[in-house]
């Protein structure tokens, strides 16, 4: 009989990730082989059953010396490029540190943090707010590596997108908001920043650890302003924002919170967060959408109060 593989694809992950193309299912059909050359090359021991996000397969390890690492499978894509560089650029503060890295098949060996426990397993929404704004203010103290992605390319390319995406829209008056929101990313766009960016640091995004108490997982890494990082913070809790008596004010009370705490200009964090929101847009418009979100329309008026 065959030996049975050290990896074994989850039968949910094989599932949701091989419905998005044949290149995701031929990634999946390799992933039990990519295991076994990964846990030989780098002398790794299988150390539980593999976890999985929307897009990747997290394998428990321990390594030689008997330390508890993961081995993390992410299929390459341009989003995830620049994931090693910048994890070697924060060497640990306020992120996953990152111990070993494949560039042709995007492997990553981690050490390991407590993925039972993220940031939004706290209660205490303010809290986790502090803690997110915090760990922003680190990672965006560090300045980018040469070669990632730059958020001045990728505000270009919004901004040529946006006529098309008007178009598509069936509100006359929600035409004129995504005309404003590019007209508030177009004035930002020359100076888009050059620090380290996560693009994606919401509290699911945030694992408790051993060495801190709460470290960034999943960066998504992007050369700009850190200014661009804010949505994630206000969009991960913004049911109870919803919920409340007062939605705007209390998205607002999360976006003036963030901006004191990392020190940034409000009008210029309020037109980038609103450029966020027109990246969302501009994403659920070409997968067919004829209407804004409402609740990032939530989002996006609490903000425009500062952009004046």
């Amino acid at each position: 009989m065959p030996a049975t593989p050290a990896l074994r694809v989850p039968d949910a992950f094989a599932v949701s990730y091989g419905a998005t193309g044949p290149q995701a299912r031929a990634w999946l059909t390799g992933l039990p082989r990519l295991g076994e050359e990964f846990l030989a090359r780098w002398d790794l021991r299988p150390d539980g059953p593999p976890t999985h996000g929307m897009a990747s397969l997290v394998l428990p390890v321990l390594r030689a010396d008997g330390t508890p690492a993961v081995l993390k499978f992410q299929q390459p894509r341009e989003e995830t490029a620049g994931v090693a560089a910048g994890l070697r650029a924060w060497n640990g503060d306020g992120a996953v540190r990152l111990l070993g890295h494949d560039e042709d098949s995007g492997t990553q060996l981690l050490e390991r943090l407590d993925a039972s426990r993220t940031l939004a397993s706290l209660t205490d929404s303010r809290a986790a707010l502090q803690t997110l704004a915090e760990l922003m203010a680190r990672l965006t103290a560090v300045p980018a590596p040469q070669g990632l992605r730059r958020l001045a390319d990728i505000a270009a390319a919004m901004l040529d997108q946006v006529p098309r995406a008007v178009r598509a829209l069936h509100d006359p008056a929600e035409r004129q908001l995504v005309r404003s929101w590019a007209r508030a990313v177009a004035e930002l766009a020359g100076e888009a920043g050059d620090r380290l960016l996560h693009w994606d640091l919401h509290d699911g995004n945030v694992l408790a650890g051993d060495r801190h108490p709460w470290l960034a997982i999943d960066p998504e890494p992007l050369v700009g302003d850190p200014a661009f990082e804010l949505w994630p913070a206000l969009d991960a809790r913004l049911h109870e924002a919803i919920a409340s008596a007062d939605p705007e004010r209390a998205v607002l009370r999360g976006f003036d919170h963030l901006t004191a705490v990392l020190a940034l200009d409000r009008r210029r964090a309020a037109g980038w967060t609103l450029g966020r929101i027109l990246q969302n847009t501009l994403w659920e418009i070409e997968d067919g959408s004829t209407a804004l979100d409402p609740a990032q329309l939530v989002i996006a008026r609490a903000v425009q109060r500062r952009a004046r």
